[in-house]
């Protein structure tokens, strides 16, 4: 942490005995201007002055003007103000005052002097003063607006200063300044405190820590400390007291601006003032630029695996008006899996009823392929949202009705998507056959062809179904399935991702 440069003064011809001063400053880029005020004492009344400011030093790092009520004028980096002499018998004088603030490029570490030259314009005579303005590192300490305590004379209040960092850079180091007027005493006067009630004070007291706060670190003073109303206090009153937060570097250059010795300052005896950690309430956090916080991670799988997908047909046993259900699907002979998104293999078997039968219930992960088919004869395609590794079959359950006999019979085609040749492509299509029973069939479904029995063991759940305006939802080899899979789940919700995995039966009829 910086140091402020005390202030100097410049050997120079006395100006009738005119003692000057003036304080330091401590700015940061971004931060607000502080003041350096030049005043003098003399016993001697009755002259005007020149005062002259030779800003050439600190042009580099900061912005110097004029901010007192003199008439100033300038000419390069020289300042030049005219003080009357004031009216009054004071031998106090506020000669002049001017505001700095740090140049946006300056930094931290850099520092420059203000040379102060005043010339008694009856005598010519002259004296000096040279003041520091230092760069530092600029931080946001927040306190608590205030803290309301009620008691009656002889009362003591234990009194919870807190602050937080609120800046971006870590705090080395606080000082807390208080001052209060004489209705309120410190319980305790600690040895990490000093405290004076000379000078313009009623009381006031410094309390120094040596500890580090992070960004965003919240401290209180520990319950040990408080504050006594005096035994003789006027009731009923009120009093106040200020407590600020600052850093060590600020603390020294408050001490500059207020001509405040070290002498006049006297450490305490009872113990050290401790800092507690507090706490703070979290505030809900928003990404503004979500789109840019995700990473898409792509693999690529070597080898030669295929898959052997067949079909599973079945036949339809009953007498005419009999509603039978039956199982159609397809079989995953391996050796590898399918339905496993990305590249890989999916599969969306082609359904095409038999003629001479109404579907009165269909799954509702399979919908009406628009144009496909011959007029009257409708082609669904479903799907199977669930992985089937070899040996698993995918099974959808319709209800249909026979309406006739002698009619044509259907097929189920099922066929790897991307357009990967199978490793059998004679068992990717199985017919769906209808055969009457004279009588009273039982309406029970038979025995498929190719290798599958036709009567399958699974659940038949279906994922995404398609409108009955004729739209299928999900086709394709399903690679935007994985790469926006963050995306289905945000949008729809995982609530509406697993009710999509359900079994649900449409009826159509």
């Amino acid at each position: 942490m910086l140091v402020v440069v005390s202030a100097t003064p410049v050997p120079a011809v006395p100006a009738k005995d005119l003692k000057v001063y003036a304080n330091n400053a401590l700015v940061a880029p971004g931060g607000p201007a502080n003041s350096i005020s030049l005043y003098g004492i003399t016993e001697g009344r009755g002259d005007d002055y020149t005062v002259t400011v030779d800003r050439s030093k600190v042009s580099g790092i900061a912005q110097v003007r004029n901010s007192s009520t003199d008439v100033c004028t300038e000419s390069g980096a020289i300042l030049t103000c005219k003080h009357p002499d004031e009216p009054d018998d004071a031998s106090y004088l506020n000669l002049v005052s001017v505001s700095v603030q740090a140049k946006d490029d300056a930094r931290p570490g850099q520092e420059g002097e203000l040379l102060f030259t005043v010339t008694d314009d009856a005598t010519s005579s002259s004296t000096s003063f040279r003041s520091t303005v230092s760069i530092g590192a600029g931080v946001d300490l927040v306190a608590q607006e205030a803290v309301d305590l009620t008691g009656a004379p002889g009362a003591t209040f234990e009194t919870p200063l807190r602050m937080e960092n609120r800046g971006a850079k870590a705090t080395e180091g606080v000082v807390l300044f208080v001052v209060a007027s004489d209705g309120l005493v410190p319980t305790k006067r600690y040895r990490n405190c000093e405290y004076t009630n000379e000078g313009w004070f009623e009381l006031a007291f410094a309390c120094h820590f040596d500890v580090t706060l992070d960004p965003g670190a919240a401290v209180r003073l520990d319950s040990g400390f408080g504050f006594r109303v005096p035994d003789d206090t006027f009731a009923p009153s009120g009093h106040i007291a200020n407590a600020r937060w600052r850093t060590p570097a600020d603390w020294e250059a408050f001490k500059s601006a207020t001509n405040s010795n070290d002498d006049r300052w006297q450490k305490g005896t009872e113990g050290e003032l401790t800092l507690d950690s507090v706490a703070l309430r979290r505030v809900p956090q928003t990404d503004l630029t979500p789109r840019d916080a995700e990473t898409l991670v792509r693999v690529q799988v070597t080898g030669d695996q295929g898959v052997d997908v067949a079909a599973l047909g079945a036949t339809v046993t009953g007498e005419v008006g009999a509603v039978v259900p039956v199982k159609i699907g397809y079989l995953n002979n391996g050796p590898a899996a399918i339905n496993i998104g990305g590249t890989g293999y999916w599969v969306e078997p082609k359904i095409t009823l038999p003629t001479g039968v109404t579907a009165l219930k269909v799954p509702e992960s399979c919908s009406i392929r628009a144009g496909a088919g011959t007029p009257g004869v409708p082609v669904y395609v479903c799907f199977w949202p669930d992985r089937l590794s070899k040996g698993d079959k995918a099974e959808f359950e319709f209800e249909l009705r026979i309406d006739k006999a002698d009619g044509q019979p259907g097929e189920v085609k099922a066929a790897i998507e991307n357009g990967t040749k199978d490793l059998d492509a004679t068992n990717d299509s199985a017919p769906i056959v209808v055969t009457v029973t004279p009588g009273g069939g039982d309406g029970s479904p038979g025995g498929g062809d190719g290798d599958g029995d036709g009567v399958g063991d699974g659940d038949g759940d279906g994922g995404q179904a398609g409108g009955d305006d004729g739209s299928l939802p999900i086709t394709g080899a399903r690679a935007g399935l994985i790469v926006g899979v963050g995306g289905v789940l945000l949008a729809l919700g995982a609530a509406g991702y697993l009710l999509a995995r359900r079994r649900r039966t449409r009826f159509v009829a």
